[in-house]
């Protein structure tokens, strides 16, 4: 196989240290967020690429048929998806609670904040 036919894996690859990179880097929680999507996404293109076969059709059986693609990637990645909405909703739930409580979705402001004791702890 050529290197050309391992295109999607470089794309996948690329997304998935990309997406790392960003959620590990980071301070702002949206960005994490974001990052953390990428990352996602690049998860699913990696069991979506080799569930396609060249020349393969639907899992109907059929004399005129000899090859055919399995749908199990594409199903599991429909509920990976709707995990990975889900999740993004909770995060950007907590970032907004996160943000009325300390006036900041920056990391570092946040775990300054929560270093510093407060007076009344102090009392």
């Amino acid at each position: 196989m050529t290197l050309g036919g391992h295109f999607t894996y470089f794309v996948t690859i690329f997304l998935m240290v990309a997406g790392l990179f960003i959620v590990i880097a980071r301070g702002n929680l949206i960005k994490k967020l974001i990052g953390l999507g990428i990352f996602q996404t690049s998860v699913y293109l990696l069991y979506i690429a080799p569930g396609k076969l060249v020349g393969g059709t639907a899992p109907i059986l059929s004399d005129a048929f000899t090859v055919y693609s399995s749908p199990l990637p594409h199903v599991l990645i429909l509920t990976a998806i709707v995990v990975g909405v889900a999740t993004l909703a909770l995060g950007l739930a907590l970032t907004v609670r996160i943000r009325e409580a300390y006036d900041s979705i920056e990391e570092d402001e946040i775990l300054n904040m929560d270093a510093v004791p407060s007076r009344q702890e102090q009392a």
